[in-house]
C-alpha cells in the first residue's frame, strides 16, 4: 500500500474518532489528540494485517532448517495482529472513560454485519 493512500486512511480514521469522542472535555483534547492518532494508526495497520491473515492464514510451516522436521507455527502476522489488536481496544477504552458522564459510550466494535472488515 502506498504512504499516500495509508496516509489518507489514517486521516479519515482520525476524523471518525475525533467525531466519537467530540465530548471529551477541553482540559483533556491535548491528550486526546494523541490517543486518537494512534488509534487511527492502529485501525488501518489492523486492517493491512486482517487482509493478510485472510488471505495466507494465522499458521504457516516452518522449519530451522533442511535436516529438521518441519512443524507448524503460528505466523508473525498474528501475533503481530493480536498485540495491535490489545493496544487498539485499550486505547479505545481510554478515550470511552474520558467521555463525561451521561454521554453514551460509543460502540467501537466490529459491525454486526462484518463490514467494517472491508
Amino acid at each position: 500500500m502506498a504512504i499516500s493512500e495509508r496516509d489518507k486512511l489514517v486521516n479519515k480514521e482520525k476524523n471518525r474518532l475525533t467525531q466519537l469522542f467530540k465530548d471529551i472535555p477541553d482540559g483533556k483534547k491535548k491528550v486526546v489528540e494523541g490517543l486518537i492518532v494512534q488509534a487511527a494508526r492502529l485501525r488501518v495497520s489492523l486492517d493491512e494485517l486482517w487482509q493478510d491473515l485472510t488471505n495466507n492464514g494465522d499458521y504457516e510451516e516452518f522449519t530451522q532448517s533442511e535436516k529438521t522436521p518441519s512443524y507448524e507455527r503460528e505466523r508473525p502476522a498474528a501475533k503481530l495482529y493480536n498485540a495491535r489488536d490489545l493496544a487498539y481496544q485499550r486505547i479505545i477504552k481510554q478515550l470511552s472513560d474520558l467521555l463525561p458522564e451521561g454521554v453514551p459510550k460509543p460502540n467501537d466494535g466490529p459491525s454486526a454485519d462484518g463490514s467494517d472488515l472491508l
